[in-house]
């Protein structure tokens, strides 16, 4: 394959082959792995496990007079949090929210993670989400560098790459099962291996052209960048062709009377899993809303329809059996993981589990003092903190880098490292 000057934009080129234009863009945002990662596996220091993180969004968010505690500070007298196993590893903040979102649609959950403004917008371009930040870190000695979830087919849930694209998640909890933990057909994953080489191998003759040419060097360094990544990738795909998947029961609910309890309990499974066996260590899970009426323990309704429940003490009894639903899975996730021994402590203590919302108050469709809850990752919690009206959610994404050691000085909206949680 060869290009014309006309050609040098890597942006536009059109790669031929079984790769593809958009496939090969992705790889430059989407799976950012450097190859001397790859041995990490074998060489890690046993002492210290590593770190994991989860990022939740549940995209109704929660009816706050049932979530806020009655006592600043006391998660005991929180109607929705009394009943939590582990309220010394968790944190409830209040008050944070995303600059120009103060007032937004549905659409503000694809901001949750990047903070990217007017999401509502005709011609909105989002920006990176933390999580995919994180990967760069943290994604490279495992099977699968990230995993993203969400609850239907909606083509777009919480991550998204470096060029503010959408990372569509999986939703299948079979599906997902499988690609954890089932075996497969390895002669098509070989063939397609042996594609991408022969790829890369021209997309390395075409980048010794453009130097050759003397083309821009933000352009040479552009197209070196999105190579360089290209190969990791199939560097990391050839490293774990050959290694067996971990072995674990398919313990994945079959109940069909509660089908959206059901899929929620399943996902967070599958999160417990994937970090029990070191499959990944960065997931996203987008508690996208769904069509159509919904059925939990206790009430039947459409999830949306009782979010926008006007203050009708009928319509929030039926909401607060969703919430408490929700919420009893995600505590079990964080038992669960606060079971499986870890380093000096629990998987939980090693694991950063973030759930918050894009919504503030779903019924009147505004985004400020959003709900949002960190758990897990060993540090100092303290239950229940209220920062500052006006403080950016970003600022809690900046720390969250920076507990990960990851040394930028901004993210976002982001004005300064908090220090919200001690270690």
């Amino acid at each position: 394959m060869s290009l014309d000057r006309k050609d040098l934009n890597p942006k536009i080129m059109i790669v031929n082959g079984p790769i593809g234009r958009r496939r090969f863009l992705q790889f430059g945002a989407a799976l950012p792995l450097a190859l001397e990662t790859l041995g990490l596996r074998a060489n890690e220091a046993l002492e210290e496990p590593p770190r994991r993180i989860i990022f939740v969004c549940n995209s109704l968010g929660f009816y706050r007079p049932y979530l806020k505690p009655k006592v600043q500070g006391e998660l005991g007298t929180s109607d929705y949090l009394k009943t939590a196993a582990l309220k010394d590893k968790m944190t409830l903040f209040e008050n944070l929210f995303h600059p120009g979102m103060e007032t937004s649609n549905h659409d503000s959950e694809k901001s949750f993670l990047t903070g990217a403004l007017r999401p509502e917008a005709l011609g909105f371009e989002n920006s990176v989400s933390v999580d995919q930040v994180l990967v760069e870190k943290l994604g490279g000695a495992t099977r699968f560098p990230f995993l993203s979830f969400s609850l239907y087919d909606r083509g777009w849930g919480c991550s998204w790459n470096e060029q503010g694209v959408a990372i569509p998640p999986q939703y299948r909890e079979e599906e997902i099962f499988n690609q954890l933990f089932g075996t497969e057909d390895l002669s098509e994953r070989r063939s397609r291996l042996q594609r991408d080489q022969s790829i890369l191998t021209g997309l390395k003759e075409d980048l010794a052209t453009l130097e050759h040419l003397g083309s821009p060097s933000s352009q040479v360094q552009q197209y070196r960048r999105l190579v360089d990544q290209l190969q990791a990738q199939v560097a990391h795909d050839q490293f774990w062709l050959d290694t067996e998947k971990p072995r674990v029961e398919n313990g994945l609910s079959q109940d069909r009377e509660y089908e959206f309890s059901t899929k929620i309990q399943n996902l967070f499974e599958l999160a417990k899993l994937a970090f029990r066996t070191d499959s990944t260590r960065v997931i996203t899970f987008s508690m996208d809303w769904i069509y159509g009426a919904i059925n939990v323990p206790g009430a039947t309704g459409g999830w949306h329809t009782l979010s926008h429940h006007g203050g009708n003490p009928e319509v929030l009894k039926d909401l607060r059996c969703v919430e408490e639903d929700i919420l009893t899975h995600w505590n079990q996730f964080l038992v669960d993981l606060d079971s499986i021994p870890a380093g000096k402590g629990t998987l939980l203590d090693y694991t950063t589990v973030v759930l918050g919302s894009c919504f503030g108050d779903a019924s009147n469709h505004t985004c400020h003092r959003l709900p949002v809850i960190v758990a897990g990752g060993g540090y100092s919690h303290r239950q229940h903190h209220e920062v500052g009206q006006g403080t950016p959610l970003c600022n809690l994404w900046l720390e969250l880098l920076h507990k990960h050691d990851l040394d930028v000085g901004n993210f976002g909206s982001s004005q300064q490292d908090m220090k919200l949680l001690g270690t």
